[in-house]
This record gives structure tokens, C-alpha cells and sequence, in this order.
């Protein structure tokens, strides 16, 4: 089944397609217009840009909404994480807000709100969380965004940053990772209920 991955983000396209792919989605993007993202959660955004896509595509579209929670900094940057700062500064940023805040005071959140619209008006949503607490420096080569500076406090990652972490181990614990395979469930049931 052919679906419409609606991001810009080439990082998240690869993503999804790890983990949508043996469930037989083949996920492509598409010239879109850039939606709107004026929704005060990561539901609402998530939904606006599946929406958007569909409405201009005719087809299923699948759309991310992501982002970086902060215990110390009331849930900053929430859903403002992509606009939080000029781009290649926002990890600097965040690291000089908590410049000198021990670590027990440095708990922190991903969450990942994954719609899908369908063109004759059905929605599927699934949300992912993943925990960890930030670092005080930059490690790690991998991945994208606050990658480098999230350590996850999770089982099979622990310790490690996003950054320092194989797309395997990421995968299996991240907030993406996590929302992907619910909705995946959530999709092969819905496309059996269409079956039948």
C-alpha cells in the first residue's frame, strides 16, 4: 500500500520506512504546501499536517508531529522543538538554559503524535513517549535534531544519547519508534476491518 509520508525531514522518511515497511507500506513524499502547524499539541499538529496532505494529495498521508519536553524548563520546547531557536542553535540553547542545573533536575521527555488521514475522512492517531534526562555536552555523531544531547534512561539504550545510539537501538525504544509501531497495529487492523 502506497501512503504518503508527509514531512520534509529525510531523517524521519527512513525512519518510517524502517518500521512501516514489513507491514508492506511503501512510504514516498510528495511536493506538499507547508501546513500550518497552529495546533497547541503534538495531536493537533500531527493531524493539521496529515490533513493538509491528504486534502492536496488524494491519497492516505501519514504526518509526525515531534518534539523535546524539559522538566526544568516547564516542557520547552514542546511543540515550538523545530522552531525553538535559529536552526543549528537550538541544542546550544537548550545546553546554556540548563547550564549549571544538577542532574536530577534534568528530566526529560520525547513524544511522537502520528496521524493518518484517509481520503474518504477515517483518522488513525498513535502517540509514542521515550525518557531520559539532557547531557551536559554534545555526544555522539548520530541521528538528528536533540539527538546528541537526550540521554535515554531507557532499557536497551540506557546511558547512551540518541546520538551515540545504532538505528537498531534507537528503533527499539524511541518515541517515533514507539507511536510507529502502535499505529502500525492500529493500520492492519483498520485495513482487515476493510477487508472483511
Amino acid at each position: 500500500m502506497n501512503m504518503i509520508i508527509a514531512t520534509h525531514n529525510a531523517h524521519k522518511l527512513e525512519e518510517s520506512g524502517r518500521i512501516l515497511g514489513p507491514l508492506g507500506i511503501t512510504g514516498q513524499t510528495a511536493e506538499l504546501a507547508e501546513a500550518e502547524e497552529a495546533g497547541t499539541t503534538f495531536r493537533e499538529n500531527a493531524y493539521i499536517k496529515a490533513k493538509s496532505a491528504c486534502d492536496e494529495t488524494g491519497l492516505p498521508c501519514v504526518a509526525d508531529d515531534s518534539g523535546l519536553s524539559i522538566d526544568y524548563l516547564n516542557g520547552e520546547p514542546g511543540v515550538y522543538s523545530a522552531r525553538y531557536a535559529e536552526p543549528g542553535k537550538r541544542k546550544a540553547t537548550v545546553l546554556e538554559k540548563l547550564k549549571g542545573v544538577p542532574e536530577e533536575k534534568r528530566g526529560a521527555h520525547f513524544t511522537s503524535a502520528i496521524c493518518c488521514v484517509f481520503p474518504n475522512g477515517d483518522v488513525l492517531e498513535a502517540e509514542g513517549y521515550c525518557y531520559g534526562r539532557i547531557a551536559e555536552e554534545c555526544r555522539g555523531e548520530s541521528g538528528f535534531g536533540y539527538d546528541p544531547i537526550f540521554i535515554c534512561t531507557e532499557e536497551g539504550c540506557a546511558g547512551k544519547t540518541f546520538g551515540e545510539a545504532t538505528a537498531k537501538e534507537k528503533d527499539a525504544v524511541s518515541h517515533r519508534g514507539k507511536s510507529l509501531r502502535i499505529f502500525a497495529e492500529k493500520l492492519e487492523n483498520y485495513l482487515k476491518d476493510k477487508e472483511g
